[in-house]
């Protein structure tokens, strides 16, 4: 039976599925104890235990034997819902986090690289991946390195549930991480729908400005059916997600640079990078910066929810390393 908690409870609740969330690793008592005081609130471990046991009780944790409890997926959605009212521009500060947090470096092809996270029913595996390839093939995400994890295991800070499988895409936040590793800050400033035609940017037909959202606007896209990956990938004309960013003008060079060894290492996340105050796709740029349109990660996999298949998605899901990711093509249904 779902225990009912007071108010005090719940908001305590909250506070540790939010630690939880921000942990790639289980946690036990301890640890969360420990990381709540930041947070200004005092708990001892055996009362963090029993607001774990309310939690358990309800799905929002999963137990990890001796090494903690890790976030469910209906654990993080619980979080979400919890947080909308204080999160607008929530999805503006995970950007900025996630690019921190990446040390990929493009030369040695080593370290960690922010991901996007798809859930698939495993009935549904190799239609879903069939369904993706023109977008791979046509060269629509990030990347064409991909990584999956059956029930049980993690990707990112997402636990893949019974009956499923994960897939994990590259996140377009890589270009700010390696931008900033190179001393270059970038200012991420929208997620939207860009049409294109004859295989090139047209103009954003749709667009949510980071700072004023809590959702990821690509999962927005994608629900509202408001893609047409798989035409722009056969025929070149079509609506794709994309995201908008800004750099200062004096950075385009050693942006080019670092553009040029990320596709080296597989990596083609940028669609389109702009001159100096001039608009691109339509988009008006501020003087002496440069605007840059990014590939969204989930556009092969917004092919596949075209195609019928049901498909839940968590964009910037976290981090892994990038020697975990393997060819979508070596891909085994």
């Amino acid at each position: 039976m779902v225990q009912v908690a007071s108010f005090e409870t719940e908001r305590k609740i909250i506070a540790i599925l939010k630690v939880l969330s921000e942990s790639t690793e289980s946690l036990g008592s301890i640890h969360i104890a420990r990381e709540l005081e930041r947070h200004g609130i005092f708990l001892s471990e055996r009362a963090v235990r029993y607001h774990l046991r309310i939690t358990d009780e309800r799905g929002h944790t999963q137990p990890m034997g001796h090494d903690g409890r890790m976030l469910t997926e209906r654990g993080g959605e619980e979080l979400k819902m919890a947080l909308a009212p204080e999160q607008v521009g929530f999805i503006h500060e995970k950007l900025e986090l996630l690019a921190f947090h990446t040390t990929f470096d493009p030369k040695t092809r080593t370290g960690q690289i922010p991901i996007n996270t798809s859930i698939i029913d495993q009935t549904d595996f190799k239609e879903a991946v069939a369904a993706m390839s023109e977008a791979f093939r046509a060269g629509l995400g990030v990347s064409d390195l991909v990584a999956t994890a059956s029930e049980g295991e993690k990707l990112g800070s997402v636990v893949i549930p019974r009956g499923k499988i994960g897939l994990a895409t590259v996140c377009s936040v890589v270009i700010n991480g390696v931008l900033l590793k190179a001393g270059i800050p970038t200012e991420s400033k929208f997620g939207g729908v860009l049409e294109i035609r004859d295989s090139k940017p047209r103009r954003f037909v749709a667009i949510i400005n980071y700072a004023g959202t809590s959702l990821d606007p690509s999962e927005q896209y994608i629900r509202a059916k408001m893609t047409a990956v798989s035409e722009a990938a056969k025929t070149g004309h079509g609506k794709i997600l994309a995201n908008f960013r800004e750099i200062p003008a004096p950075a385009r060079s050693v942006a080019q640079e670092a553009v040029d060894l990320l596709k080296e290492a597989g990596i083609h996340g940028i669609y389109a990078l702009g001159n100096t105050s001039e608009p691109i796709c339509q988009i008006a740029i501020g003087l002496n910066r440069v605007g840059m349109v990014l590939l969204g990660g989930l556009n092969p996999v917004a092919a596949a929810v075209e195609a019928g298949i049901e498909i839940e998605n968590i964009a910037e899901s976290g981090m892994i390393e990038f020697s975990q990711l393997t060819s979508f093509w070596k891909l085994k249904p």
